[in-house]
């Protein structure tokens, strides 16, 4: 990625926003898309229309629940390696001693 800032033309919701960016408009572009859906997901799920605004908050909570969700995961089998390789480690040094 280099460090030339972008602008890029997305709609979010039915609002069209320029951002810029220092990023490759694809990615900005696919970021957008996936905000969009959520909040099209989001509103899906609610009995009534809703101000675009709650939309955004509640979809904000879902993508923070994934992000949170992925970090547990990560944490979990960073935790699992960190263990194996301590074990493996103690393996070749008692190999090492004999």
């Amino acid at each position: 990625m280099d460090n030339s800032e972008n602008f890029v033309k997305v709609t979010i919701y039915g609002q069209e926003y320029t951002i810029k960016a220092p990023a490759d408009a694809s990615y900005i572009k696919n970021i957008a898309e996936y905000v969009d859906g959520k909040m099209r997901e989001v509103q899906e799920e609610l009995a009534t229309p809703q101000v675009p605004a709650k939309v955004g908050i509640l979809a904000a909570m879902n993508i923070a629940d994934e992000l949170f969700a992925e970090k547990r995961v990560r944490d979990n089998i960073k935790g699992e390696v960190e263990s194996k390789v301590t074990s493996l480690i103690e393996i070749v040094e008692e190999a090492i001693q004999q």
